[in-house]
């Protein structure tokens, strides 16, 4: 097991009803005005917007709103959030949403706390926030795990560039996490959602590292936990069961816990920015689970052990000592017929993904062959590429 810090400084209200607390919430980080920042107009539908400001209102809080993100958060709405911030004096920012709205707002915090910084400079990698700006989330999809990580994925669609950075200013300071406030989210996004949320984990557990078995047990059981989740919400989307056992497995699949021991770099997750990055209508959990199981096949020879141990306490494959390829082989089958058991893509092809765009992909991901994304085996220009074309 390698050396690890592990730190997860976000608060968490979870349960019914959590969201009435807001006012009261956010007050006691001393909160003077609040910027309230959220997608599309579900969010003032629901009327969630309005029981907000009418809680913020009952603490003497003031407010200025901006909606509008969009899936794939980009950097024009992140530039204009900070311009609001520095009209308006903003000292805290909510957001209210899924995952782009949070990490929307995570840039906007950093960006409004670093003024001389170029915010676009922190997803490029070229700059780190030195500070950022108080902030908390209610969330209201479960998928990107964004409530809890200390990730922030932004895109930038005029340069065909989506990439995520990882930073201790991006944690929330608290996440409200009611799972009645998901039981409107679509068969189609709550399919993206367990898709995204069991891939945090298990892009974690087949990274490089030896002798976790007490992170293995934690991360098999998140695994599993969320593709239940998920089924059991598309089948009845009012299972409050279901929905907190996904709200709550979307926090632990992606606030670092089981990577604890592991060196990681999600692999899967790299591959896939860059198909929705040049193709924005693709969400990221369809694009995950169009690439996971071609990736999976390209690797799993050089890790071998590893999936096996992952088809045995996973998919409960009876391993084939034998012929041990032959139960790896089964392992990802059998995830791939989830994907399909609940309506996801199993490959690119599907996505309206075009052959003639896989070279730039490849080319984009290996920073134009600079880099090599690492995991069960590095993956250069050349393997990247074998994959998306496997994946086509």
């Amino acid at each position: 097991m390698q050396s690890f810090i592990y730190d997860t400084p976000t608060r968490v209200y979870f349960g019914k009803d959590q969201e009435q607390k807001v006012g009261e919430i956010i007050a006691g980080y001393g909160a003077k005005k609040v910027l309230i920042h959220y997608g599309t107009q579900s969010a003032v539908r629901s009327g969630l917007i309005d029981l907000v400001t009418e809680k913020l209102d009952a603490q003497g809080i003031a407010y200025v709103l901006l909606g509008g993100v969009q899936a794939n958060p980009e950097i024009q709405m992140v530039r204009e959030g900070i311009k609001l911030c520095r009209a308006e004096g903003v000292d805290f920012i909510l957001a209210v949403g899924g995952g782009s709205v949070l990490d929307s707002a995570k840039d906007i915090a950093n960006g409004y706390a670093n003024p001389e910084v170029d915010v676009w400079e922190f997803t490029m990698g070229t700059a780190q926030p030195a500070k950022t700006t108080p902030k908390g989330c209610i969330l209201t999809i479960s998928a990107a795990g964004s409530e809890m990580s200390d990730s922030c994925v932004i895109s930038d669609s005029g340069r065909g560039i989506k990439r995520g950075y990882g930073s201790p200013m991006n944690r929330m300071n608290f996440a409200i996490e009611n799972p009645e406030l998901t039981y409107s989210v679509s068969a189609y996004q709550t399919a993206c959602g367990a898709v995204d949320i069991a891939m945090h984990t298990i892009e974690r557990y087949f990274c490089p590292g030896q002798d976790t078995y007490l992170t293995d047990a934690i991360a098999e059981a998140v695994i599993k936990s969320a593709f239940k989740a998920g089924a059991d919400c598309i089948a009845d989307p009012k299972d409050y069961t279901a929905r907190a056992n996904m709200m709550w497995a979307s926090s632990l699949a992606h606030n670092g816990l089981t990577a604890c021991g592991r060196k990681v770099q999600l692999v899967v997750h790299q591959l896939e920015h860059e198909v929705s990055a040049m193709y924005p209508k693709v969400a990221h959990g369809a694009g995950l689970a169009a690439l996971w199981c071609s990736w999976a096949r390209y690797v799993y020879k050089d890790n071998l052990p590893r999936f096996l141990q992952y088809a045995e306490h996973v998919w409960n494959v009876d391993i084939d000592y034998d012929h041990p390829e032959r139960s790896a082989l089964a392992a990802i089958a059998k995830q791939e017929e989830y994907y399909r058991s609940i309506g996801m893509p199993t490959s690119l092809h599907e996505l309206d993904v075009k052959e003639e765009d896989l070279e730039t992909l490849a080319l984009r991901c290996s920073r134009e062959k600079t880099r090599s994304l690492l995991g069960a085996r590095p993956l250069s220009y050349e393997d990247i590429l074998a994959i998306y074309r496997m994946a086509l």
